[in-house]
C-alpha cells in the first residue's frame, strides 16, 4: 500500500482517469444554486444530476473531478475521529459510454496499480436483487474474472447495493459495487469479514451502475443509455493510504493541529475534551473558508445557508475559546489551510484571503461579548430549572419535572444573545437538559407576526395610505438613491416603517455614517426635492423590467407583470405602494437619527418638514 499526501492522491486521481480518455471538469460551487432542493453541494454527483438523467454534458461522455461537499446534519458527531462538515469526493462518470465490463477493470487497476492494494485483501460487495430486479450476477462475474477471490464477493440487499433517489419516479437508479480493504491482518474470530461488527474492514470506495429507471408502485425498467457513477471519498481514502484511523492527523489538519498545540499548550492526544475541540474548531473553520472564499461566497447571517455558516463558525468560537483559541489564532487557523492546505486545488481562497479572514474575525468579535452575557444567562436559566424542581421534589416526592428549557427561554436566548437554536440544544445536552423546540418555533412566528405587523411590511412599508405616508414612502426612494450614490449599487433596502410623522429605514451598511455624510445625503435628497422631478409609473412584464436595471427591495414573488417607478436618473424601483406625482410635493428632507438597526445593517430616521 503506497503513502500518498493529500495533492499526491488529488493528482493521481484526476492522472489516472484522463489517461482513461475522461475530462477533469474541476469543481462547482458548494452553494446550492435553488434547482436540487439542497442548500449545499451534498455529493459528487449532484452537480452532473441533469447529465445523469439525459442531458449531453458540453465536455462529453467521460468526466472526473474531485468535488467538495458540506454536509452538516450529523454536526454533532464532529469532534471524533471521522466525521468532517466539509469534504471532497472523488468521482468519475461515464454518461451513457462504457459500463461495468471496464469500470470494475478500472478501479481494480486503479487500487492494485497505483494505490498498491493486494488484490488478495480486496473484498467487494454486490447487489443480491429481490422481486422487482434480479441478482447482480454481471458484476459479481467481472470481479472474479479479475482475480479477487470468491469468497471476497458478498451478495447484499437493497439497503446495502443500492442507489436510487428517495421519492423520486422516472430518475435513474441501479446495483452499486462496494469495495472494502482490511486495515490489518487480525481477524477477531473465525467469520470476521465485512459484515463484522469489529471495524477491520473499511469501504474505501463506490461504483453506481444506473442502469434502470424507477417507475411507480416499487417497478423499474432497463435504461436506454446506462451511466456509472463513482464516489471515492477523499479524507477516508488519504486517511486508509496512510495507515490512520483519525482523519485529523492526515496532512490536510497536521499544520493546523500542529499550530493549536503551540497556541494553546497541549497535545492534541492528551486529553478527551481538548482533542474534541481541536477536531471541532479545525473542521469548522475549513468550511468556513470553503464557504465565504466559494465562487457564490456567503457571510454568517440569520437565515438560511448564512445561517448554518454562523452556527459553524459560533460553535468554533465556543469550542476555541475552551482552549485558549482567540480571534487571532482562529484567523491563522484560516490561513494554513488557505495558503497551504488548498493553494493549489483551489486559488479562488488565495484570492479572497483577507475577505474570508476578515470574515471570521467580525463573526467572532460580534459573538465574543455576545457570548460571554448569554453563557452566563444560560446558566441562570439551568438554575432556575433546578431550584425549581428541588422545591417541587420538597413539596411533592412524587412529582415529575423534566429538565427542559422552555421555548419562550431559547427563544430570548437567541434573540437577546444571538444563540442560536442548536448551539442552546448543545449546551442543555451537557448539562443533562433538553429543548423545547416546538416551543421555540412557536416563539419565533409569534415575534416574526409581530414584527411584520410593527414594521407595516403588509403594505411596502406603510402603516396606512394617507397623504403623510404616502410621501414617507416616496422619500424612501430618495433616500435609497442617495445612498446607493454615495456609497455604492450594492447598498440595499432592508426594511422600512413609514408612519404619517416620519420614516424609518434599514440598509446594509458595516459603519457609522458620519455628520458630514448624513449632511450629504440630505442635501441630495433636498436637491431632487427642489428640482421637482416627476414620479413616473410603468407596468411592465418581471423581464423586461430586470433587464431595465430597476432594483428590488424584497425577495417578494412578483406577479408577470410589475410596477416600476422611476424618479428621473436617481431611483428605479419595483415597488407596489403609493407615490407623490412630483418630487416638489415632498417639503424638506430632515435625517433625525441614524443608529444601528443589526449586525451589518444601519436605521436612518426622518422627517418632512413643510
Amino acid at each position: 500500500m503506497k503513502q500518498l499526501t493529500s495533492k499526491q492522491l488529488r493528482n493521481a486521481w484526476l492522472k489516472f482517469y484522463e489517461e482513461k480518455g475522461h475530462v477533469n471538469i474541476g469543481a462547482v460551487s458548494l452553494i446550492g444554486d435553488g434547482t436540487t432542493g439542497v442548500m449545499f453541494n451534498v455529493a459528487g454527483m449532484q452537480p452532473l444530476m441533469p447529465y445523469l438523467l439525459g442531458e449531453k454534458h458540453p465536455k462529453g461522455k467521460r468526466l472526473c473531478n474531485v468535488q467538495g461537499c458540506v454536509r452538516t446534519v450529523d454536526i454533532d458527531s464532529v469532534g471524533d475521529p471521522t466525521h468532517f462538515t466539509f469534504f471532497e469526493m472523488m468521482g468519475n462518470w461515464s454518461l451513457g459510454d462504457y459500463f461495468k465490463k471496464e469500470k470494475t477493470a478500472w478501479t481494480f487497476e486503479l487500487l492494485t496499480k497505483v494505490f498498491g492494494l493486494d488484490k488478495d485483501k480486496i473484498c467487494a460487495t454486490v447487489f443480491e436483487g429481490n422481486d422487482s430486479v434480479p441478482r447482480d450476477n454481471e458484476t459479481a462475474n467481472l470481479l472474479y474474472d479479475l482475480g479477487i477471490k470468491k469468497e471476497n464477493v458478498f451478495f447484499l440487499d437493497k439497503s446495502n447495493n443500492w442507489w436510487e433517489l428517495e421519492g423520486t419516479v422516472g430518475t435513474p437508479c441501479g446495483p452499486d459495487n462496494e469495495w472494502f480493504y482490511p486495515l490489518h491482518d487480525n481477524p477477531c474470530c473465525d467469520t470476521c469479514d465485512i459484515n463484522c461488527s469489529c471495524g477491520r474492514f473499511v469501504e474505501i470506495g463506490n461504483d453506481v451502475y444506473m442502469q434502470y429507471k424507477k417507475l411507480p408502485n416499487n417497478k423499474y425498467e432497463e435504461l436506454e443509455n446506462k451511466n456509472v457513477d463513482t464516489g471515492f471519498g477523499f479524507e477516508r481514502m488519504l486517511m486508509f493510504l496512510n495507515g490512520l484511523t483519525d482523519g485529523y492527523k492526515t496532512d490536510l489538519f497536521s499544520d493546523v493541529i500542529s499550530y493549536m498545540e503551540k497556541t494553546c499548550g497541549k497535545k492534541y492526544d492528551s486529553e478527551k475534551e481538548s482533542t474534541k475541540a481541536m477536531r471541532i474548531v479545525a473542521d469548522h473553520i475549513r468550511t468556513a473558508v470553503m464557504l465565504i472564499g466559494d465562487v457564490n461566497g456567503i457571510v454568517p447571517s440569520n437565515t438560511g445557508a448564512g445561517y448554518i455558516l454562523r452556527r459553524l463558525l459560533r460553535r468554533a468560537i465556543r469550542y476555541g475559546k475552551t482552549i485558549g483559541i482567540n480571534s487571532d489564532s482562529l484567523v491563522d487557523i484560516a490561513k494554513i489551510f488557505i495558503e497551504v492546505v488548498y493553494n493549489e486545488a483551489y486559488p479562488n481562497l488565495v484570492e479572497k484571503e483577507d475577505y474570508i479572514c476578515g470574515e471570521i474575525k467580525k463573526e467572532y468579535d460580534k459573538f465574543d461579548k455576545m457570548l460571554v452575557l448569554g453563557t452566563k444567562e444560560f446558566e441562570k436559566v439551568i438554575a432556575g430549572i433546578k431550584r425549581k424542581k428541588e422545591f417541587m421534589k420538597a413539596n411533592n416526592p412524587d412529582a415529575v419535572v423534566e429538565d427542559v428549557i422552555n421555548g419562550k427561554t431559547a427563544f430570548r436566548l437567541y434573540e437577546t444573545f444571538g444563540f442560536p437554536l442548536e448551539f442552546t440544544m448543545e449546551l442543555a445536552e451537557e448539562q443533562g437538559f433538553k429543548v423545547d423546540v416546538e416551543g421555540f418555533n412557536a416563539a419565533f412566528e409569534e415575534h416574526k407576526e409581530l414584527a411584520k405587523a410593527q414594521s407595516g411590511v403588509f403594505k411596502g412599508g406603510l402603516s396606512g395610505t394617507g397623504e403623510m405616508e404616502t410621501k414617507y414612502h416616496t422619500a424612501t426612494h430618495l433616500l435609497l438613491g442617495a445612498l446607493r450614490h454615495f456609497f455604492g449599487e450594492n447598498i440595499m433596502q432592508k426594511g422600512s416603517n413609514n408612519t404619517a410623522e416620519r420614516l424609518r429605514f434599514d440598509f446594509n451598511f458595516d459603519r457609522k455614517l458620519t455628520k458630514e455624510e448624513l449632511t450629504e445625503i440630505e442635501d441630495y435628497v433636498n436637491a431632487i426635492i427642489k428640482e421637482g422631478v416627476d414620479v413616473v409609473r410603468e407596468e411592465m412584464p418581471l423581464e423586461e423590467a430586470r433587464k431595465s436595471g430597476a432594483i428590488g427591495i424584497f425577495n417578494d414573488k412578483y406577479g408577470d407583470v410589475v410596477s416600476i417607478y422611476t424618479i428621473g436618473n436617481y431611483d428605479k424601483e419595483f415597488c407596489g405602494g403609493p407615490h407623490v406625482k412630483n418630487t416638489s410635493e415632498l417639503g424638506h428632507f430632515k435625517i433625525v437619527k441614524e443608529e444601528s438597526s443589526s449586525a451589518g445593517v444601519r436605521r436612518i430616521k426622518a422627517i418632512l418638514e413643510n
